[in-house]
């Protein structure tokens, strides 16, 4: 039994494109569906041959049993060739789906893709999709991730289909398998995340779990710049039957990265222990980590009309005080049960305690003079995150459903304390070093950080997915109401000071249709949903909260999964609310639009036998709407490239068996630094090679790996998203051996 359950879109009219946006549709999509002929040709030339070749009448066939374990919610699409990207995903509320079944774009990247790659922390895992880019947070270490021009907080990436759980600032690949991206309006699929971002899309990190296969791999690996460190991946089954299985990853990681003065030390403990009954699974997840930065180089802040230029791709303007550490507990029980053949409830529960400690000192630049100050804070976060529902299906006369109800629940508790230092000269490219600045104000108390704010969502979904002519059209319908409630109290005193009470439903229709099994149209309407906002004090009315924003997204695009290549083409309209306090009324709402009209293709897979492709192109045409007093109506938003494009390839080494080459593009057009569109970034590119050798070594499957990010050393601004400025990675370099006993 195949409890998959499909999705569907409705397919509307989008606005109008640029002519040769309009050109590019068609075109892409003959060739998709050439491609299909060709392979559909090559099965009926197969069928053919096997017709011909025959065995007579007197000759009994050959008989072949053949059994096929049905696909469980728990368990992992197959990759494509190459082993790189996946055929399927974790979709929210919708589970384990094929991606030629739903009417969203969406692609998955594999543990062999960040064994691969040398893959660290997810920012290098999403480098290779042309629809995303990644940025540094806000003053912090925090890797923030930018889908069709939209952030997604790392607080906002979800663990196992569950928000609330994932490492706050970072997230190490040691327990990773999957890494699901969702690109487009989520709300009925996945809620509204907690942090109040993933209006463009979200990110969904599957992890580990024990094979059929034992395992026993083991990975040293040292960077050019003098970190090293081990990876240990282990894992069982036992019983009878293999039911029970257990997965530990560790990963230790230290030393001088390729920024001047600037270290890092990372570690990671998982352990996954699962149970795999008849009718009941069970998997519980451990996860530790913690990060420790020194002299980690900040971003950089401008206020005046000219955009610094890039200091040398090693250069670290940060104060030797500077540090960053965070340290993440999370624990995760999940469970499935098969009610009847055709229905199966699951539950699952998570918690996560965090402790971060820093002191910042991120630069301000105004047309050329620098300053900066010391910003000491700590912070500890408490979250718990709750889901069940059922899947079922059931066929009424010729039309089969595949229906979906889910309840969620997330709670985050922040407690804070934060103190400023005073105001200090620096340089970009001369940097004094200064002492500490002593504190001219300060909040909470750092030996005993209080209760400052409470995030609580809720939220329940259900939907229906109809298949019609044998399923080849799917047509799904469903909603999700969610409660956001969110209170705020004041530092030190912990008396409430803000409070936030509000509610929304999101609707969600879409359609696929299959013109032939590897090949389908797909469209939806879909919705994302973030806070409000709460009036603040320069308004009339201040402190009045106001409905959640909603972005309303139309989409419409065509897949092709074959068996050795595949692609995808998506057109799609984002509509998101902004608020401003009105420049007459004085009165705060959600006054502004920011408009997102885009087109993306990524195709993947092996068309020729060791050659590997990943790769894309993404274009946006965004602009903003009814701006405060209008003056910046028609502009583009902060931080938002037109393009992006990526190629990634993969060459297997004739005669010399094992060999793998590898070699990468990324190239990111212009992108504003304010509103006025009066501050331009350069666009860039940037190129990666690497190269794998695997053999075996005293009878042990053994490889050697090389990975060479920035190989050109090229210094640019990589990101203005925010409002400020991240400055990108320089070389870095990675070596790796890895043997399986």
């Amino acid at each position: 039994m195949n409890r998959t359950i499909r999705s569907s879109t409705k397919v509307f009219r989008l606005a109008p494109f640029p002519a040769a946006l309009r050109q590019i549709f068609p075109a892409v999509a003959i060739c998709l569906a050439g491609f299909s002929a060709h392979a559909y040709a090559a099965d009926a030339q197969a069928d053919t041959r096997s017709a011909d070749n025959a065995q007579p009448a007197s000759t009994l066939p050959a008989v072949k049993v053949q059994a096929t374990r049905q696909q469980l919610a728990g368990d992992l699409a197959p990759p494509h060739p190459g082993g790189q990207t996946a055929s399927g995903a974790q979709i929210g509320v919708l589970g384990q789906q094929q991606l030629i079944n739903v009417p969203f774009s969406v692609t998955s990247y594999t543990s062999q893709l960040i064994e691969d790659q040398q893959a660290h922390t997810i920012a290098d895992v999403v480098a290779n999709d042309p629809a995303v880019r990644t940025a540094l947070g806000y003053g912090t270490i925090a890797e923030t991730y930018i889908i069709r021009g939209f952030q997604v907080y790392s607080d906002d990436v979800a663990l196992n289909g569950m928000y609330g759980l994932t490492p706050r600032q970072m997230v190490g690949t040691g327990a990773i398998e999957r890494v699901d991206i969702f690109k487009g309006a989520s709300a009925f699929v996945n809620g509204a995340a907690p942090g109040g971002s993933g209006v463009g899309g979200d990110i969904n990190l599957q992890t580990k779990v024990a094979d059929d296969k034992p395992l026993s791999r083991v990975t040293v690996e040292g960077s050019a710049s003098g970190q090293i460190g081990t990876r240990i991946d282990l894992g069982r089954r036992f019983g009878d039957n293999d039911q029970f299985g257990v997965r530990v990853n560790q990963t230790v990681e230290g030393g001088d990265t390729a920024i001047d003065r600037e270290s890092s030390h990372s570690q990671q403990t998982a352990v996954s222990l699962d149970y795999r009954g008849e009718k009941l699974r069970l998997y519980a997840d451990f996860i530790y980590q913690k990060e420790h930065q020194t002299e980690n180089r900040p971003v950089v802040f401008e206020t005046g009309n000219l955009l610094p230029g890039a200091p040398s791709a090693t250069y670290n303007y940060a104060q030797p005080w500077a540090y960053y550490q965070t340290e993440d507990t999370i624990g995760m029980l999940r469970g499935e049960y098969d009610i009847t053949r055709n229905w199966t409830f699951y539950a699952d529960v998570g918690s996560r305690h965090t402790t971060e400690n820093s002191v910042t000192s991120s630069v301000t630049d105004n047309n050329g003079t620098e300053t900066a100050s010391s910003f000491p804070s700590i912070h500890k976060e408490y979250a718990i995150s709750a889901q069940a529902g059922v899947r079922g299906k059931f066929d009424t006369g010729p039309v089969s459903h595949q229906v979906n109800a889910g309840w969620q629940i997330n709670r985050v508790a922040g407690y804070n304390a934060y103190a400023f230092g005073s105001s200090f000269a620096t340089s970009l490219y001369n940097t004094p070093s200064v002492n500490r600045p002593a504190t001219t104000f300060s909040g909470g108390d750092f030996a005993d950080p209080g209760l400052t704010s409470i995030a609580l969502m809720r939220s329940y979904a259900v939907s229906d997915t109809l298949g019609f002519f044998g399923n080849r059209f799917l047509f799904t319908v469903g909603l999700r109401h969610q409660d956001l409630i969110e209170n705020g109290y004041a530092y030190g005193t912990q008396t409430q000071n803000a409070a936030y009470n509000e509610s929304a439903t999101t609707p969600i229709v879409g359609a696929v249709y299959k013109i032939q099994p590897n090949l389908a149209l797909y469209a939806n309407r879909a919705e994302s949903l973030v806070q409000g906002g709460t009036a603040p004090s320069t308004a009339t009315n201040f402190g009045a909260t106001i409905a959640p924003f909603r972005a309303k997204q139309y989409e419409a695009g065509i897949k092709y999964d074959a068996n050795r290549y595949g692609g995808a083409l998506a057109i799609y309209q984002i509509r998101q609310q902004v608020a401003y306090t009105d420049a007459l009324t004085h009165v705060y709402g959600a006054n502004g639009i920011q408009q997102h009209r885009g087109i993306e293709f990524s195709m993947y897979g092996e068309p020729i036998n060791g050659v590997r492709l990943i790769g894309g192109v993404s274009y946006i045409n965004a602009r903003l709407e009814d701006t405060n007093g209008g003056t910046g109506d028609g502009n583009r938003p902060i931080g938002v490239p037109a393009w992006t494009a990526n190629a990634n390839v993969e060459y297997d080494v004739p005669y010399t068996q094992g060999l793998t080459l590898m070699g990468r593009a990324l190239w990111t057009s212009t992108q504003f630094l304010d509103q006025a569109n009066t501050v331009q970034v350069p666009s860039w590119t940037r190129f990666d090679i690497g190269a794998r050798y695997k053999t075996k070594l005293y009878g042990h499957d053994t490889s050697l790996k090389v990975m060479v990010t920035n190989l050109a050393n090229r210094s640019y601004w990589s990101s203005a998203l925010g409002g400020y400025l991240t400055q990108a990675e320089p070389r870095t370099a990675w070596f790796s051996l890895t043997t399986d006993f």
